[in-house]
């Protein structure tokens, strides 16, 4: 594990907020001063704008140079939105999570109008002059909440507790990179969900893979043994060959494009460095992608990318003509190491989380 002492692990522990300016306040007492009949709802639009201008100004630190945020308060009164490129984000305010439940008025679920791919939760500390970023859930997950877990209400509210929200802030701006807006559509009927809606739907409800626990034996069902798919032909990295089979697993990959045209294999390799204890030192990752379906090569242009948890492109491998197989150059970290892979082809994809 990272030492909490270590700049490294400091950053596990360091809370993710934004600091306010004296023209936040300004503009946000003169938007609330604008309610002059009722003082618990100026108070909130007071709230709520200061959680959009926070918002706006931690995503401007982590976006790209290149996407531009607009910022819409037509809607203060019940909550500020932001739009970075094609997507639009509802910052939730509120004062304190002492309680960790979430309350979110009913007119943002239940009014189209008020639809959002994602709604992050802002938590103001206005003596402080600083927001803290606490979490956020895209629209489906939202839905899927309401209507799977009967959620109470209160005053208007439906309360929704913290956990269930990613805890993980900077996913946000992982999503905004690498994935597409339209994956993140607002529910429809059934029979007019989209290859897309099913696909986003993997994107963003994906629990995260831990390694290590691989080397103890213990193996989420989802991740199988090789034998299905392995061939003669396919051979992993030389240094792996002699591993033991547990610690060799494979998930099927559909990218939804033509019935079961393109399902590709993901195969995950992990080695301790210290092969005699695997509770120390680093633990090295390859990853493979191989055909699947009788198929002998992948299809031209798929795309095996690594990613760090901050959301950079550490490698990125694009199949061939007649490739059976890429794979990535191994990856060494310390047990705790976030990281994700994007299998990508065409305006398609799937990302799988892992944790050392």
């Amino acid at each position: 594990m990272p030492n909490p002492d270590s700049p490294q692990g400091l950053r596990i522990l360091l809370q993710e907020n934004a600091w306010l300016e004296p023209e936040h306040f300004a503009l946000a007492q003169k938007t609330s001063s604008l309610e002059k009949t009722n003082h618990n709802t100026s108070w909130q639009i007071y709230l709520n704008t200061l959680a959009l201008f926070g918002l706006e100004v931690w995503l401007e630190k982590r976006l790209p140079p290149d996407k531009v945020i607009v910022r819409d308060i037509d809607r203060i009164t019940t909550a500020g939105y932001l739009k970075a490129d094609e997507f639009k984000i509802c910052a939730i305010a509120t004062e304190s999570l002492l309680c960790e439940v979430v309350e979110i008025p009913k007119a943002i679920i239940e009014n189209p109008d008020n639809f959002a791919h994602f709604y992050v939760v802002v938590e103001v500390l206005e003596e402080d002059e600083q927001v803290v970023i606490k979490g956020f859930l895209s629209h489906k997950q939202l839905i899927e909440s309401k209507n799977n877990l009967k959620l109470p209400i209160s005053d208007g509210c439906y309360q929704i507790p913290l956990y269930f929200f990613d805890m993980e802030p900077n996913h946000l701006s992982l999503y905004q990179r690498y994935v597409e807006a339209s994956e993140f559509l607002p529910l429809v009927a059934q029979s007019q969900v989209t290859q897309t809606n099913q696909i986003a739907a993997n994107i963003v409800s994906k629990t995260t893979t831990k390694l290590s626990k691989w080397l103890q034996g213990v193996i989420d069902e989802s991740w199988q043994a090789l034998d299905s798919i392995k061939r003669p032909e396919f051979n992993l990295d030389y240094s792996f060959r002699s591993i033991d089979d547990e610690t060799k697993r494979t998930k099927i990959i559909d990218l939804g494009i033509n019935l079961d045209s393109h399902k590709v294999a993901l195969v995950i390799c992990i080695s301790p460095d210290n092969l005699e204890n695997s509770n120390q030192g680093k633990i090295s990752v390859l990853a493979q992608l191989r055909p699947m379906n009788g198929d002998d090569y992948l299809p031209q242009n798929i795309k095996l990318i690594l990613i760090s948890k901050a959301g950079k492109v550490l490698q990125e491998i694009t199949s061939g003509i007649q490739d059976t197989c890429i794979q990535s150059n191994l990856l060494k970290g310390e047990p705790g190491k976030k990281f994700s892979i994007k299998v990508s082809l065409g305006d398609s994809s799937i990302t799988e989380k892992f944790e050392l």
